[in-house]
């Protein structure tokens, strides 16, 4: 019964052996699809995104200048934006499922052009044509050099697949690359909140490091969670295992408060800095995690690692250039000059203003010196009519006519 029971053993074994080989081939033939679906998600995540906020803006603009009482979340359009922002950002978090993280994450300088682009159609930022070459050529260089940073991102960025489940993100978690990088995280982190909190070094550089940081673990638990729900989608359940609900409140925690201190930086300095600077640290923090916690760039080649930080490097001067030139907005600020009525203290003694001045702040009184404006913004001095209202010849009282006379 063993002797004749054993060929029957072995034939059942081969068609398994042969299966369990073929496997590997094939994985291998669709990483680079993998590669494109995920590039192709994101960049139309980042596109609808730009739309939405673009749609966001044109609604609060429509409602600025009309005589509309509604709130802006009333509105058809800002509705239309926000549904079209959702459905980018589940675009930008499917693609981290198929790609590598290293790939997906510069890929956010789509968002950059499409705004600097769709700002003019929707927005109708309008330009003189005297003003174009000094304004809005090198934003066209930038739009350039960033889409061939972005084909050079794609073209040879790192393509190492690996499924994402709970065995696997648990090895990676403990390993050492991983760990010691955390620690040098965890230093600078707290290094850097200590002087932004404690001494006031409320520097661009200091804040959006501290977004940087938080950004790039934000990355790598987006990557697990995504990756986790893609392969319980595929029929290999992910969602029992702890290291999922841990990695998902990690990426709650890392988005919230990244976003806050986004908002601090956005009160302190302007959009276009915090897009070039952002996305430069932003960007190179999260490719630094990728590397260190999935592995992105084992098995890649010198001339591959090469090609792809030229493609961050033309990808970085891209946005930089595109943000360089945006036309920063200058609050009106209205202010009454005191200097034309006789017997009140000038308001300027020797080009001191007498009230401080607050930046940004809709103000009363003359804050600022005016001795250097053009002439359009000199305060007119209007003549003094004296009236009598006494018998002929009565002296008038003193009355001094002042005529302001612009210092060269």
């Amino acid at each position: 019964m063993e002797g004749g029971n054993s060929p029957n053993l072995q034939l059942q074994q081969l068609p398994l052996a042969t299966a369990a080989v073929s496997v590997q081939p094939h994985t291998d033939s669709f990483s680079y699809k993998e590669n494109l679906i995920g590039a192709l998600l994101a960049i139309f995540g980042h596109l609808v995104i730009s739309i939405a906020l673009n749609l966001q803006k044109y609604s609060h603009i429509r409602l600025a200048g009309s005589k509309d009482p509604r709130a802006y979340f009333k509105t058809k359009m800002w509705w239309c934006g926000l549904f079209l922002l959702v459905l980018g950002e589940l675009g930008v978090f499917s693609s981290y499922a198929f790609a590598p993280l290293s790939l997906i994450v510069p890929l956010s300088a789509v968002s950059v052009i499409a705004s600097a682009i769709i700002g003019i159609i929707f927005i109708k930022e309008k330009w003189k044509p005297k003003d174009f070459l000094r304004r809005y050529v090198l934003s066209f260089v930038g739009c350039g050099l960033a889409i061939v940073g972005t084909y050079l991102l794609i073209t040879f960025g790192p393509n190492s697949h690996e499924k994402m489940t709970g065995e696997n993100i648990t090895r990676h978690l403990v390993s050492w690359p991983f760990l010691l990088y955390m620690l040098v995280e965890i230093i600078m982190f707290c290094l850097l909140l200590y002087f932004y909190k404690e001494k006031n070094a409320n520097y661009i550089v200091v804040i959006l490091l501290l977004v940087a940081l938080l950004g790039s673990m934000t990355a790598v638990t987006v990557k697990a969670v995504a990756g986790m729900i893609l392969v319980s989608i595929q029929g290999n359940l992910q969602l029992d295992y702890p290291i999922f609900y841990i990695m998902l409140v990690c990426m709650i925690a890392t988005a919230v408060f990244q976003a806050t201190f986004l908002a601090q930086a956005s009160q302190l300095y302007d959009s276009s800095q915090i897009a070039s600077v952002g996305y430069i640290l932003s960007t190179t923090a999260a490719i630094t995690a990728g590397a260190t916690f999935y592995l992105d760039f084992t098995g890649e080649d010198v001339l591959h690692i090469c090609m792809f930080a030229l493609g961050c490097l033309i990808a970085f001067l891209g946005v930089f250039l595109i943000t360089r030139n945006r036309k920063k907005p200058v609050p009106f600020e209205p202010y009454i000059s005191m200097d034309a009525m006789p017997g009140m203290q000038n308001m300027h003694d020797k080009g001191t203003a007498v009230q401080p001045d607050l930046k940004a702040s809709f103000s009363y009184g003359a804050l600022e010196n005016n001795d250097n404006m053009p002439e359009i913004y000199t305060p007119a001095t209007l003549p003094i009519v004296q009236e009598q209202h006494g018998p002929k010849g009565a002296s008038a009282p003193p009355y001094r006519v002042l005529e302001h006379s612009k210092k060269e």
